[in-house]
């Protein structure tokens, strides 16, 4: 065993074990604060596991929205429920029902290991098919034509997924704010470093989210990737003061949250007379009907996590 394999292997030994060591501390923490700070570092965490796994494209995705989105949506979570976090600590589970989620907990984890352990050698896999059929979607990356072609169904629901959250999230807003402005209203304070911030970043990161889009095709990369940088520009914006989120109630900002997934149904019809099947792509036209539909994807994933963020409707626009 060479020293380079050593280290290497001591190095993910480390990280499985910070892992878990992290993933503990996240659930047996009783401060809200304390677990998600735990969270978003466990994300952060398994994003660098998918790295050493050699699959950068889910390691993207991984720390952008396990580390990223979802991290600051439950520190929103958190802040709202400061008031009643005494009371609700207090109400501590029994003792046989810890006991009880603690072995089932366990069990679920037993099974899952010799799942794992019990495969037969070679595991069965369908990834020599997709490595032989990817050639008749045009794209050189494994990760986006299995995504968009062998399991398009599952990217098209996950995508109106996200839309149903963002509709959900929106329904907490009071009546009387339907349609309004989502988040509070920021004032831009040219002296502060989060301005600077939010004019020097977001041209950068533009650019950068339309070549994650582009080069998904070929390299790791893709919508979500660069729909998720988006939003993040948008944010930055946001919360510096340069830029007002829009009204929920914009008949534009609906068409855009949609844009996506309706882009994605229209190609797919067209499949059955293109390709006789749903989501099914004319080999002569695969590649650009997939980029078509990821530059859909990316707008619409990029409106749609950005105003997850930003939360439901909390005031009327200024008339």
């Amino acid at each position: 065993m060479t020293i380079a394999v050593t280290i290497a292997w001591a190095f993910d030994a480390l990280l499985a074990a910070t892992v878990l060591a992290v993933a503990l501390w996240t659930i047996v923490t009783r401060e809200t604060f304390a677990a998600v700070v735990g969270f978003v570092a466990f994300g952060l965490l398994v994003a660098l596991v998918w790295v050493r796994l050699a699959a950068p494209d889910v390691a993207m995705v991984e720390a952008a929205i396990g580390g990223g989105v979802t991290g600051v949506l439950l520190l929103g979570a958190a802040a709202r429920l400061r008031g009643v976090e005494a009371a609700t600590a207090a109400e501590w589970p029994g003792k046989t029902l810890r006991l009880v989620t603690g072995a089932l907990c366990a069990a679920v984890a037993a099974a899952l290991a010799a799942t794992m352990l019990l495969l037969p050698d070679p595991a069965p896999t369908l990834a020599p098919e997709a490595a032989a059929n990817l050639a008749s979607t045009g794209v050189g990356n494994p990760i986006t034509g299995v995504l968009m072609a062998f399991r398009g169904l599952d990217t098209l629901l996950e995508k109106v997924v996200l839309v149903l959250a963002l509709i959900g999230v929106w329904s907490l807003a009071q009546d009387s704010q339907w349609g309004g402005l989502p988040g509070p209203q920021r004032q831009a304070q040219p002296d502060q470093a989060l301005v600077f911030l939010a004019r020097l970043l977001p041209p950068v990161g533009i650019v950068i989210g339309v070549y994650l889009l582009w080069t998904g095709a070929d390299e790791p990369g893709g919508a979500f990737q660069g729909g998720a940088l988006l939003a993040a520009m948008w944010l930055l914006a946001m919360m510096a003061g340069l830029a007002a989120p829009p009204p929920v109630g914009s008949r534009r900002l609906r068409l855009v949250l949609v844009a996506g997934p309706a882009v994605f149904v229209a190609i797919g019809l067209a499949g059955f007379a293109l390709a006789d099947a749903f989501l099914a792509y004319p080999q002569a036209y695969a590649k650009p009907l997939i980029i078509v539909i990821e530059i859909a994807l990316m707008l619409s994933i990029a409106a749609t996590l950005a105003l997850l963020v930003a939360g439901p409707p909390e005031r009327m626009p200024p008339r």
